[in-house]
């Protein structure tokens, strides 16, 4: 049903902008659509995505399927590239990318993307994985982002016009790292507070980010091609999401077979420390009813899935460190830009830096 909701929502939206929203004179209307461009473009994008949300179930580049999408959505999209090149009526114009700002600007939103989706999907996982919270609980740590973000937008949004974008932009990737940074400290028995506020941070970083960060991007595109570049930003932008959570997942499983193995080979069960743990859990579930041979099984188990779970916190703790220097890199990009300034009388003007 949560899909299904946005069916009447959308059949309305369809309508409505049917009805009430009208191109501009101003925008240059197609004679006819490239419909070799637009197919290869469906079909070289969605073998990737679908390549995205299959890899960690199919064992990546193990399954015959996956090597299939890779062969198909590399070689459609790299025909999908030529053919907007040569084509008279392309479906994208990609000339935009010649734009400064613009090339970074789409490099950077993928980025940053990746990292918001990856983190958001983490930690959700890691309450309901590790700390057993039920949707509910996991949904109010997540929720103070919101909050955050909301204020953020509407500061960013007076300040974006009386101060140089990029600092904005690199103050939001500080904010963003410092969060990540708080969610890599993660363990067993934290609190409430100690996972809402890194998700506070990042919104209030996040609101930082995407107004001067579409400000730069677009401010120096021409009007009747301003439709395109916000069509080419946005696929960028998802696809940047979808890389951010299945790489997550695939690092995470990866990272936590390597700590496992790691710990494993530590556990000896002859150390004094192992052996009293071993004597204690198998008293308990003796206790408890279960005969000495059983109860011994028991204990073995419960240790070992507690050593699973230890290597699963600190595979959880490489995935957020791993966001953090991935917010610091964006970072080093932000002098690419340059300066936009902006006045409310008037459209956006380059300036230099």
């Amino acid at each position: 049903w949560i899909f299904y909701i946005n069916l009447p929502v959308g059949i309305a939206g369809f309508f409505m902008a049917s009805t009430f929203l009208f191109d501009p004179p101003y925008l240059k209307r197609g004679q006819r659509i490239d419909a070799l461009g637009l197919g290869l473009m469906v079909l070289g994008f969605g073998s990737l995505q679908l390549l995205l949300d299959r890899g960690e179930r199919e064992e990546w580049f193990d399954s015959n399927l996956i090597i299939t999408l890779a062969v198909v959505g590399g070689a459609a999209v790299v025909l999908f590239l030529i053919r907007q090149l040569v084509s008279d009526e392309p479906v994208v114009d990609l000339s935009v990318f010649r734009d400064r700002n613009f090339a970074p600007g789409t490099l950077i939103v993928a980025m940053v993307m990746f990292g918001l989706f990856s983190s958001m999907l983490l930690q959700t996982l890691y309450m309901q994985k590790l700390l057993g919270y039920d949707a509910l609980s996991a949904g109010l740590v997540l929720a103070p982002a919101g909050f955050g973000n909301m204020l953020s937008l509407l500061l960013a949004g007076r300040l974006v016009t009386r101060m140089d974008q990029r600092v904005l932009l690199g103050f939001g990737c500080v904010v963003n790292a410092i969060a990540l940074s708080m969610m890599g400290t993660l363990n067993l028995s934290v609190d409430y507070w100690h996972l809402a506020l890194p998700r506070l941070l990042q919104g209030v970083g996040i609101g930082f980010i995407f107004v001067p960060l579409t400000i730069l991007t677009m401010a120096n595109i021409p009007r009747e091609r301003l439709g395109n570049a916000t069509t080419l930003f946005n696929v960028v932008r998802n696809f940047g999401g979808s890389m951010g959570i299945a790489l997550a997942a695939t690092f995470l499983a990866r990272r936590s077979q390597v700590h496992q193995a790691n710990l494993v080979s530590h556990v000896n069960i002859w150390d004094p420390e192992t052996a009293n743990r071993l004597q204690e859990l198998t008293r308990t579930f003796f206790l408890q009813g279960a005969d000495p041979y059983t109860a011994r099984n028991q204990a073995l188990g419960t240790l070992y899935r507690s050593t699973v779970e230890q290597a699963t916190v600190l595979a959880f703790m490489d995935d957020f460190w791993l966001l953090t220097v991935l917010f610091a890199a964006v970072i080093v990009l932000v002098p690419l830009f340059k300066r936009v300034r902006l006045t409310p009388a008037a459209s956006p003007v380059p300036a230099g830096d």
